[in-house]
């Protein structure tokens, strides 16, 4: 529709259309940047693309009892949870999605000492966690989800929530807004962690204990397992850099 004059009044003018070109192209570059990372130095992807090769399912399970059976007796019930796994997980594009059900998703190589880089995501009272070893766990959660603040969500995520002994919480709140993508960094070294959250120090150099056995330490190597629980989780960006 036209004014008198014969201009459209709700066509903006050239100069500030090409503006909002320029401010759309860059909201747009920088979300590309921001679903990628770059590559730490030394560092090996452990998720590749369109594929979930190198990984099999898993469950919150003694390491001790899984290696006391059979090589036959561990690789059916390694094939049983990779099955159900598979049916729980999936990749979209770059990202590892999980509808919250089912077995974890498990790295079918064992690593000692390593770094680890991650992103992650959660919706609305999502409960999710990275083990460390095959033993629980760096813990993730929605801090605004009420039903958990009693076993410290309002605390937020990152920390070594199985602990008794040690730090259980985190050093500080440091999640962003539920619904938007975290970037993590983990180190274990001998029984020693260290987590930082979205850039911040969240757990400083305490030592995982044996959720299975509080009277020993953890063992010396074991797996990485992405465990969701009852919520869709999301993942990308995944680093290892052994030590």
């Amino acid at each position: 529709m036209y004014d008198a004059s014969g201009h459209n009044p709700k066509r903006l003018p050239l100069k500030m259309n090409h503006h909002l070109l320029l401010l759309t192209a860059l909201a747009l570059s920088l979300t590309s940047c921001l679903s990628t990372r770059e590559q730490p130095s030394g560092a090996t992807s452990i998720l590749p693309p369109a594929t979930l090769d190198g990984w099999v399912g898993g469950t919150t399970l003694d390491p001790a009892i899984l290696s006391e059976g059979s090589a036959a007796e561990r690789a059916s019930k390694v094939e049983a949870w990779t099955k159900g796994a598979l049916e729980h997980w999936h990749l979209e594009g770059a990202e590892l999605v999980s509808d919250g059900l089912g077995p974890h998703l498990v790295t079918a190589a064992d690593y000692g000492d390593f770094e680890l880089w991650l992103d992650w995501k959660l919706l609305a009272d999502g409960d999710s966690g990275i083990y460390l070893r095959g033993y629980p766990q760096v813990q993730l959660w929605d801090p605004t989800n009420e039903k958990e603040w009693g076993n410290g969500s309002d605390k937020g995520s990152g920390a070594l929530w199985n602990n008794q002994k040690a730090g259980r919480f985190p050093l500080v709140l440091a999640d962003n807004p539920t619904g938007e993508w975290n970037q993590m960094y983990m180190r274990i070294v001998g029984d020693v962690v260290t987590v930082k959250l979205n850039g911040h120090l969240v757990v400083d150099r305490v030592v995982l204990e044996n959720y299975f056995h509080r009277d020993l330490p953890i063992q010396p190597r074991g797996p990485i397992h992405l465990q969701t629980h009852g919520s869709e989780t999301r993942f990308r960006n995944l680093y290892v850099r052994e030590l």
